[in-house]
């Protein structure tokens, strides 16, 4: 197996796309623009599916199912959402195939054509919001809050392992109110609760804010969202929330009856992560040596490597070795003990550096003899060796001291390429340089598209939580009220 990674410097989209099959986390699939998820990088995703999972639920939402398939007509009633979606759709229009007559091959069966035509679910609002009309009368059936974990299809062109992809994995909250506060808390909710993800499990710095009206959602009113910086300077939205106000329940007739016994239109918001996340925790942390890893979301976060000569010598370190798994399991942390004797120790380590474990442990009959085990973190690749007797409370603080680290060096990487342009000539030397770059814009979508054009950044947020500062636009010259954040984006 191919061990050595191009570098970041030399290309780093081949870096990437090496890293991702060379760990074992994907690879591309038989049909064109999906992929396989591998094993390893499945449980990384069913991890941040586990914690996500279990922060919906403490908010109050509960997880169902719908179909994958929607019809046609559906898409079209609510016009934004049929023009922000139209060109990814993927459209079922017969269901049977038969034999060609000629013998070469399967054909479709024009006699099994559809009466209507089916989407490919790129999104769910709309197949959720004709099933909600028949789920909300009165405000006694309000507040739904529900999330279902799915799977999407956008028809993408050009694609990239877990960043674009024509299939993908996500989840979707759908959530009906009966007043318009309960869901801009909701959306607001939300978009905090990725945060609090990013920052406290991916090691993950992000900005919170809300896009423009040409970044919005289609459909929605307002769309909040977390940014965060990849290595190569490159912006990547990691997390949306969408207040939808009443456009869907409009479009599809729900109404409920408020307290005061008159029929009114249901609130909505959604929001969602997908596998995504993958492509932004590998690029967030990951270096020339394959990918590291946050002991948050590492598979198994500490891994046994044995040196041995013989059966007998491995007997007795496996001996050991099971009495230290099963009390570092009794503490949270998880453990795979490796005691193949197919691969040498070298190679292990090659490969589990490769795979970002957080810990490795080597122990071998020396080490038996003088009470240690030897210990290297992924993140320094520092080596140091502990007493047995003392190293289970070492291994949890160093765990701990790893994922700060990853989430200091991360917010220290994005500190030092964040900037501030005063000048048209600035803004563009910066925007070619690569990070974030903070600069007055006049708040009208033909600016935000000139801007587009000429340097390729886009408007990433307008974020919350910073001072208003007012100026002028650097490409108009028209007042501005605020510093909003651009950059080039995945």
């Amino acid at each position: 197996m191919k061990k050595k990674l191009t570098s970041r410097a030399q290309d780093y989209a081949q870096w990437y796309n090496e890293l991702v099959q060379l760990a074992g986390l994907a690879e591309n699939s038989g049909v064109r623009g999906c992929m396989v998820i591998k094993p390893y990088g499945y449980a990384i995703w069913e991890k941040m599916q586990a914690e996500l999972d279990k922060m919906f639920k403490q908010t109050g939402h509960e997880n169902a199912y719908f179909p994958i398939f929607i019809p046609k007509s559906y898409l079209s009633k609510e016009a934004a959402h049929v023009d922000g979606f139209a060109k990814e759709c993927a459209v079922v229009t017969h269901y049977r195939l038969k034999n060609s007559s000629d013998g070469s091959g399967v054909v479709v069966d024009e006699s099994a054509k559809l009466e209507e035509e089916l989407i490919v679910r790129p999104t769910s609002e709309t197949i959720i919001w004709d099933t909600y009309k028949k789920w909300i009368q009165s405000y006694r059936d309000l507040p739904i809050l529900v999330n279902q974990w799915a799977n999407v299809v956008r028809w993408e062109m050009r694609t990239r392992l877990f960043l674009r992809t024509a299939e993908f994995l996500w989840q979707e909250g759908h959530t009906a109110h009966s007043t318009k506060k309960e869901a801009i808390f909701e959306t607001e909710q939300m978009i905090n609760v990725y945060a609090e993800f990013a920052q406290n499990f991916m090691a993950m710095p992000v900005i919170v804010g809300l896009k423009s009206e040409k970044e919005r959602f289609a459909g929605a009113e307002e769309t909040y969202c977390i940014e965060a910086l990849m290595q190569d300077g490159k912006a990547l939205q990691a997390g949306t929330s969408h207040f939808l106000g009443q456009n869907f329940a409009k479009a599809f007739d729900v109404r409920f009856t408020n307290k005061q016994g008159k029929r009114e239109f249901v609130w909505a918001t959604s929001w969602g992560v997908s596998t995504r996340l993958m492509g932004a925790l590998i690029m967030t942390h990951s270096d020339d040596n394959g990918l590291v890893l946050p002991p948050n979301l590492a598979p198994f976060q500490v891994v046994i490597v044995p040196v041995f000569k013989d059966k007998k010598q491995l007997e007795e370190i496996s001996s050991k070795v099971n009495s230290i798994k099963k009390s570092l399991e009794k503490i949270g942390v998880s453990v795979k003990y490796d005691n193949r004797d197919t691969h040498k120790p070298g190679w292990k380590f090659a490969e589990y550096e490769l795979k970002g474990v957080p810990l490795r442990l080597t122990i071998g009959p020396r080490d038996i003899e003088n009470g240690t085990v030897e210990i290297v973190r992924r993140d320094t690749l520092e080596k140091k060796s502990y007493a047995i007797s003392d190293f289970e409370n070492q291994v949890k603080l160093i765990l701990g001291e790893i994922q700060e680290n990853l989430y200091r060096n991360a917010l220290s990487f994005r500190k030092d390429n964040t900037y501030e342009a005063n000048t048209k000539q600035e803004f563009e030397e910066l925007i070619k340089k690569g990070g974030f770059v903070y600069a007055h814009w006049d708040g009208t979508s033909e600016t935000e598209e000139l801007i587009k054009q000429k340097t390729k950044a886009t408007i990433r947020c307008v974020p919350f939580n910073t001072t208003k500062k007012p100026g002028k636009c650097l490409y108009s010259g028209k007042p501005s009220e605020q510093l909003v954040l651009f950059a080039k984006n995945y």
